[in-house]
């Protein structure tokens, strides 16, 4: 902001002048919304760098207590805070088929679920009740636990069919709806979809699917997410490299499916960015990224933001190297989007996303001693949470001092999940944007 008024003065005093000899031609109001323009970006300018300056201060405020059966974090939530409260709790699932609970501030261990024998994909809190944990799960079910509670029997079990294999779900913003992806079985790929009113009331019974989506992919639904506002907007991703956006308030697949982008290669990661959030964006498993405008459907002008076939060649990191992308996050504030990518020494590279490319922000070191498998950005404090192979969960703040600096010996272990996706080189399914 000080930069941005300083630029102001600047402004006015050498262009003051040639502002009188304007005014003389009676041509002010010509120049003028040029020199407004002008200002305001200096400010936008300021405004983002900030931003970018405090993503790169990050630094390792907390570290949780090493479990006694280590195991790979694999997806990281935390509870959504009500009003004027911070957010208690955070859930991580883990290799070990676990879901494991800590309070948020401390990263202190409070309890663990098990979902033998299924692997579990994915963890989410409700929006409406912070005590309320989801997770996926290969056994065909999503289950839901109360962290109030000491029980370790799922309080509600969301059944599919016979055959699903559920890997990757998400619920929506307003707790109503909860879909799930399977993995390709024969021919058929699912999203399934349930009703999820009655959740905060604990109810036990398995509750049957309202429907599904089965013509859409065809191939392993990777990743689901729903709008952070809109309801009823969901995007999905598969190894097929379609990233789908539907309406699922519309009476069938045909007419709920938006938009059918094709990223050309299996899809990892999958988000909303932008001002209303009517950006989509996906990474892929050979590390490439795609970024669409779907505000753009309705005009002639291409909703292709940006495309990169491989951001470990578009991104220059000084004495170190980009070996993946976790996945992404967009930053309100800033209106800006962001990367999160590492190296297998276990650093982590925030990068920042421009219509004009990618480029590095900053590095975290000194915090994981393996690759870095999951994140969490909360917009509340500007904080980050990841998780790793090295069976670490940390907490980053802007400017933190961590107690302990010494670096923890890495942890690396065998998974039974480290290839739970199939990537998949067949010919990809065509569609039309």
């Amino acid at each position: 902001v000080i930069a941005g008024f300083l630029y102001a003065i600047l402004i006015l005093v050498v262009f003051h002048p040639v502002v009188d000899l304007i005014d003389n031609f009676n041509l002010t109001y010509k120049y003028a919304p040029l020199i407004i323009i002008t200002l305001g970006t200096a400010f936008e300018m300021t405004a983002v760098e900030k931003i970018e300056e405090q993503l790169a201060s990050l630094r390792i405020a907390k570290r949780s207590m090493l479990s006694e059966e280590p195991a790979y974090l694999l997806d990281i939530d935390v509870s959504k805070p009500a009003q004027s409260e911070s957010s208690r709790f955070v859930a991580v699932s883990c290799s070990n088929k676990s879901i494991r609970v800590y309070k948020r501030e401390t990263l202190n261990f409070l309890r663990e679920y098990s979902s033998c024998p299924g692997i579990l994909n994915g963890v989410r809190f409700a929006h409406t009740c912070d005590s309320i944990v989801f997770s996926a799960c290969s056994d065909g079910t999503v289950k839901c636990w109360d962290i109030r509670l000491a029980t370790q029997k799922a309080v509600q079990v969301f059944s599919g069919y016979p055959s699903n294999i559920f890997i990757s779900f998400d619920i929506n913003c307003s707790d109503l709806i909860i879909c799930a992806g399977t993995e390709k079985v024969e021919k058929d790929t699912f999203l399934v979809f349930w009703d999820a009113r009655g959740i905060t009331n604990c109810a036990s019974a398995t509750k049957e699917p309202l429907g599904v989506y089965s013509e859409s992919h065809n191939d392993d639904v990777t990743k689901i997410c729903f709008h952070p506002v809109e309801p009823n907007l969901l995007v999905s991703g598969s190894t097929d490299g379609l990233v789908n956006v539907f309406d699922i308030n519309k009476d069938n697949e045909d007419d709920a499916l938006i938009s059918t982008c094709n990223s050309d290669s299996s899809v990892s990661f999958i988000g909303w960015s932008g001002k209303d959030y009517k950006q989509v964006y996906c990474m892929t498993h050979d590390e490439g990224f795609c970024w669409w405008d779907i505000a753009q459907l309705d005009t002639e002008e291409p909703i292709t933001l940006l495309h990169v076939l491989d951001v470990r060649d578009a991104v220059c990191v000084e004495d170190d190297s980009l070996h993946y992308l976790v996945g992404g996050l967009y930053h309100e504030k800033a209106d800006k989007l962001f990367l999160i990518g590492g190296a297998s020494t276990g650093n982590i590279h925030l990068i920042s996303c421009s219509t004009e490319g990618l480029s590095l922000v900053g590095t975290l070191c000194g915090g994981h001693s393996a690759t870095v498998r999951s994140f969490c950005w909360n917009p509340t404090d500007e904080s980050l949470l990841t998780g790793g192979e090295d069976a670490q969960l940390l907490l980053w703040k802007p400017g933190a001092v961590e107690r302990s600096l010494a670096k923890k010996a890495s942890m690396k272990i065998a998974s039974s999940v480290q290839k739970r996706v199939r990537v998949h080189n067949s010919s990809l399914k065509s569609r039309k944007k």
